[in-house]
This record gives structure tokens, C-alpha cells and sequence, in this order.
């Protein structure tokens, strides 16, 4: 790769750089998570395995149909949390929703390939625990914001018998993708990630969604901003090009960034928010 191209890649996947106003959104999701988890009613730091970031805050519907949304954080495998994402959970249990906002163990302290491990784990806690907390086994989803869209793709991989013989198939019954990176490989050449990410050819290839098989045909939605990168928009159009037996179809969000996009999964009116309802059978 030549050095034009690594220069093009290093600014294309720095969307905060690109989104010079981005710690408003941060500041304002933390300020609507506190508020979510001090109002709500929430099982916090639930345990699904015995490493620090194992953990899941679940926020319980009381009405609805037992339909379950696991969210997985953003932040490039090596930032953010769980409880910066609690905003979420008002317009989702509103919807008879519940909420499950996963943490995991952040890169350089893990390996991108143990992050994928604990997606398993939590994906596997989250379905055996369901009916404890109201939940039906059979409406569970798994949505996911960068980062958190690549994992939710892996999440639409996974052989999930082979991991725990009590497991279904299609432990997931459908997958929402926000503006995910599905082929890894251009990350080796992005100075500021690869010093946490540690990818090398073989690694970013096993990683990539894009070129692994959805192991059901249970549907997948993706959606990116109108205004992110040409790269994130390369990569969000491959998935759907390459999952044409799994593909629901793509949400579009014009005039969004990669930071903007995510206010959508928060707003009931916004076409984020109601093509999940459509990708998780809800009355509309």
C-alpha cells in the first residue's frame, strides 16, 4: 500500500478528527445515561464471565412481547463503556424493549480476538438468563455501533452449538449493524489504531465479517450517516453486498455523522429507531 493510501486511510477512519464537535455527543450521552440509570429500573454489572469487563446493565420492559435488544458499545475495541449507552434504554423500554448494553475488556489489555470470545459469552448469558428477566429466548437481537457493529456481525456468525451445546442456531434473531468496519485488513495501515488493535493479515482477515458466512439466514440491517466517510460507507455497502441471503436491508441516515447516527437509536420518529422495530417484527 502505498503511502498516499495509508495517508487517505489514517484520515478516513478518524472520525473524531472529522467530527471536531464530537465530545458534545459523548457529553450528552453521559448525561442521559445517568439520568436513564438513576430513573429506570436496571439490573446493573450483571456478570456474564469472571474477567473486569464481563458485564451486561440490563434495563426490563414491563409490557411487550418479551423482545430483547442487546446493544454492543462503540469506541474501536479500545475505548468507552457500557454506561456512557444507558441513553438507549427510555425509548426502548417505552417500546415494550427490554435493553441490554454489554461491556467487554478493552484493546491493548485484551486481544480484538478475545473481544470476540466475550461477545459469545455475553450473547450465551443473555440467552440462558432471558426468562429470569421477562425476557422470551425467541425475540432476542443484537444491534451494535461501530466496533459495536463489527461485533454485532461476528455475533450473526457464530456456531453457536458449538459453543454450548444448549444453544440454538439462531440464538439471534436478527442483527443491526451501525456504521460497522467489516473488513479489517485497511486498519493495519492506520497509525493511531494499530498501536492497541495489534492486527496483522491473518488476524484482520479471520476478523472480518465480510468474508465469513452468516451462520442463519436470520435477517441483518445495516445503516451508516450520510455524511461519514467514504470509507465507512464503502465498508457498510460491502455488507449488505456480500450478505445477500441474511440482508434486510439498509437504513439511511442523511446528513448524519458517524457520532449523529447513534441519536437515531434513541429517537422513537427516527428511521433508525423504526427500521429496528421493522428488523424485530414489532407492530408499528
Amino acid at each position: 500500500m502505498n503511502a498516499p493510501d495509508k495517508a487517505l486511510l489514517n484520515r478516513a477512519y478518524n472520525n473524531r478528527e472529522l467530527v471536531p464537535d464530537h465530545p458534545q455527543y459523548f457529553a450528552r450521552w453521559q448525561e442521559g445515561s445517568a439520568r436513564a440509570r438513576a430513573s429506570m429500573t436496571c439490573h446493573l454489572d450483571l456478570r456474564y464471565g469472571d474477567a473486569p469487563g464481563e458485564t451486561i446493565d440490563l434495563f426490563p420492559a414491563r409490557k411487550g412481547d418479551g423482545s430483547c435488544m442487546m446493544f454492543i458499545h462503540g469506541g474501536y475495541w479500545r475505548a468507552l463503556d457500557k454506561k456512557d449507552f444507558s441513553f438507549l434504554a427510555p425509548a426502548w423500554v417505552g417500546a415494550g424493549v427490554s435493553l441490554a448494553v454489554v461491556n467487554y475488556d478493552l484493546c491493548p489489555r485484551v486481544t480484538m480476538d478475545e473481544i470476540v470470545r466475550q461477545m459469545l459469552r455475553a450473547s450465551r448469558w443473555l440467552w440462558l438468563h432471558a426468562e429470569q428477566y421477562g425476557m422470551d429466548q425467541d425475540r432476542l437481537y443484537v444491534s451494535g455501533h461501530s466496533a459495536g457493529g463489527h461485533l454485532t456481525a461476528m455475533a450473526m456468525c457464530a456456531l453457536w452449538p458449538q459453543l454450548d451445546a444448549r444453544l440454538p442456531k439462531d440464538l439471534w434473531k436478527g442483527g443491526l449493524a451501525i456504521s460497522g468496519i467489516y473488513d479489517l485488513r485497511p486498519l493495519i495501515e492506520v497509525d493511531f489504531l494499530q498501536q492497541d488493535l495489534r492486527l496483522d493479515p491473518a488476524l484482520a482477515l479471520r476478523l472480518s465479517p465480510a468474508f465469513l458466512p452468516t451462520s442463519t439466514r436470520a435477517p441483518v440491517m445495516t445503516c451508516v450517516g450520510g455524511d461519514e466517510s467514504s470509507e465507512f460507507l464503502r465498508q457498510n455497502a460491502m455488507l449488505g453486498e456480500r450478505w445477500r441471503s441474511a440482508f434486510a436491508g439498509d437504513i439511511a441516515m442523511p446528513g448524519k455523522n458517524h457520532f449523529s447516527v447513534m441519536d437515531g437509536l434513541a429517537e422513537p420518529s427516527s428511521a433508525l429507531f423504526q427500521g429496528a422495530r421493522r428488523l424485530m417484527k414489532l407492530d408499528q
